[in-house]
């Protein structure tokens, strides 16, 4: 697969709406016609959008997938603020501003084939892009393994999973079925009495499956996370403990998503010392050492 870690060419192109679904609990599903975007995105990248009028300023919003050939791109977000329920009321035919993909994406290492990637609410779909890109990558020897971790209703579909996945807990049962269908075993956590899942935070399943490797099991494990800071600090906590690289794309409120505001500045630790670093054009992906320790 291509790597994500460079910064590509950003457009601004109009993206026609072609679907547009409520996934409950205020989360939607939304697909665009955006040839360019679709044709340079990789996993970890994001967008900027024009919600609607009245609303001057764009909203950031993950990629879930990205079909090249087709011109299209998939985003799932949850509804946070006035200019993400000003989207809702968009429809399918009509025309947003789209700006993307912006950002360096994820760097899988093929020295790691069995990616363990674990996503938080909405950062999951960074991670179900880049685990069906590391599926469908078949020049690779790549073991994606996706944990996912929700406190509200899942926006996408669930079964008892098909594809197994050894040292699982006995709750986790279930899977998200498009995931699986696309080649990914998947097992998913919730503190909120879903079904089929963990009863805990989705790093604890984390844990859980780390520990019943061996430590040439872990040797091929490389950590990919997306999702709230606790979460992601919890995802380099675990790193650190077996000796595993770990990349986190954070999630920080941005303004122009471009560099040039810099509202969007987190410090992370080089080799001159701290430094400034902006989300949008710096990550949103960064190695865990250099912003947790």
């Amino acid at each position: 697969m291509s790597a994500g870690a460079e910064r590509g060419s950003v457009f601004l192109e109009p993206a026609t709406v072609l679907v547009h679904d409520s996934r409950g609990s205020g989360q939607f599903l939304l697909q665009l016609q955006a040839p360019r975007c679709a044709a340079a995105a990789t996993p970890g990248s994001f967008v900027h959008l024009a919600c609607g009028p009245g609303i001057p300023m764009r909203r950031p919003l993950s990629l879930l997938r990205a079909a090249a050939a087709a011109g299209r791109i998939e985003l799932l977000y949850r509804v946070v603020g006035h200019g993400l329920q000003a989207l809702t009321a968009r429809r399918p035919g009509e025309v947003l501003s789209c700006l993307g993909p912006i950002g360096r994406g994820f760097k899988p290492r093929p020295e790691r084939p069995r990616a363990l990637l674990i996503g938080g609410g909405v950062g999951i779909p960074p991670l179900i892009f880049l685990a069906e890109t590391l599926a469908a990558d078949r020049g690779g020897n790549w073991q994606p393994l996706l944990l996912a971790g929700s406190e509200v209703p899942w926006p996408l579909a669930t079964r008892p999973a098909a594809l197994a996945v050894a040292g699982m807990p006995d709750a986790a049962t279930h899977a998200l079925t498009a995931i699986e269908e696309r080649g990914v075993p998947n097992r998913l956590a919730s503190r909120a009495g879903l079904p089929g899942c963990h009863d805990d935070h989705v790093t604890a399943l984390a844990a859980h499956w780390l520990a019943g490797l061996s430590a040439a099991e872990r040797a091929i494990v490389a950590i990919y996370a997306c999702g709230p800071p606790l979460m992601l600090r919890a995802a380099a906590s675990l790193a650190r403990r077996y000796d595993l690289p770990c990349e986190v794309s954070l999630e920080e409120r941005m303004a122009c998503g471009v560099g040039g505001c810099a509202g969007c500045a987190v410090e992370v630790q080089t080799a001159a010392g701290p430094s400034m670093q902006r989300v949008c054009v710096d990550g949103p992906v960064f190695d865990a050492t250099t912003v947790f320790g």
